[in-house]
């Protein structure tokens, strides 16, 4: 059984009178979060906020730190389950000075906002090879580096050299640089905390031909179009790879491919995708990981660890 989180009521409050005080155009209180998340569920955020500068930033991260609130940093949303009850605290979204590109030579660096798509058609424009593999995966770069996203193929430890990070902890320093060792990539995870937020990141890329790259990328496209359920709100693979095992294979042998839970089921096209079918809550499809796990791990005895991060609460009642 999941503990309740306690919410601030008090602190919000505070937080959102100086937030509307400060930077009125860029604040939202009890803001639905559904439309902000690839699964398209979710209850409110008690403030939903977007800095456009780290101006911005520093008054978003001092609020947090002054009224002691749990806060949740939202890219695109996907790789994401936030519960019906919202998220009782502050949600961040970071907007246009973290959405620059610059290109030098086969280098690149991008911010946190960034879109993966933006990120690779960029990389096309310049004849520059090792994006390819982004195509068709919904968020955006700081989220895709958090998480060490990727294919069969590649992940972002493959060209990610260095990160900006922003400590929302400590004043001095402020902004803290990570090469690749620092920021510890192993499979779909990083050693950066949950409180850790991406500014930026510098890729190295290669040199390529832009008419080879543009078929890699149609080639990925199709592939993805093929095998996953993109037309459908998901919120991409629900759970990592066992080593040795696709998790995909494990669920549809353990019979769970196509359940269902009100309205979330098992994709019939790929077992490791839960889509909305139209009318899904939070609880349906958290309900739904559980079954699946309880299930494979009964028939195999290997316990299936979800990908995807969960927001709010889950708590049974």
């Amino acid at each position: 059984m999941m503990e309740r989180l306690q919410v601030n009521r008090v602190g919000i409050s505070r937080a959102l009178d100086r937030l509307e005080k400060l930077m009125p155009a860029k604040v939202a209180a009890n803001k639905p979060l559904a439309k902000n998340n690839t699964f398209r569920v979710g209850g409110p955020a008690s403030i939903f906020v977007i800095a456009d500068s780290l101006h911005e930033l520093n008054i978003i991260v001092g609020a947090i730190n002054d009224y002691d609130l749990p806060f949740l940093f939202l890219g695109r949303g996907s790789n994401l389950l936030i519960s019906d009850s919202g998220f009782a605290g502050i949600v961040l979204q970071l907007g246009k000075e973290f959405q620059k590109i610059t290109v030098a030579e086969n280098e690149m660096i991008a911010g946190a906002a960034v879109t993966l798509t933006a990120l690779a058609q960029t990389a096309l424009k310049h004849s520059l090879d090792g994006l390819s593999f982004v195509v068709g995966i919904p968020g955006t770069l700081g989220a895709a580096v958090a998480i060490n996203a990727g294919s069969y193929k590649n992940q972002m430890s493959d060209i990610v050299r260095k990160i900006t990070t922003y400590d929302i902890h400590n004043q001095n320093p402020r902004l803290i640089s990570l090469n690749h060792e620092e920021i510890g990539f192993g499979y779909r995870s990083t050693k950066l905390s949950h409180d850790t937020i991406i500014l930026e990141a510098k890729l190295v890329l290669r040199p390529g031909q832009s008419g080879h790259i543009k078929r890699e990328m149609e080639t990925n496209w199709r592939h993805r179009k093929e095998k996953q359920p993109l037309g459908k709100p998901s919120a991409g693979s629900i759970f990592k790879n066992p080593n040795g095992y696709a998790a995909g294979r494990l669920i549809e042998e353990s019979g769970c491919k196509g359940r269902r839970v009100g309205g979330a089921m098992v994709s019939a096209k790929h077992a490791n995708f839960i889509i909305n079918t139209g009318d899904a809550s939070a609880m349906d499809i958290y309900r739904l990981i559980k079954e699946i796990q309880a299930e494979v791990k009964s028939q195999t005895g290997i316990q299936l660890e979800t990908e995807i991060r969960m927001a709010g609460d889950f708590h049974e009642n």
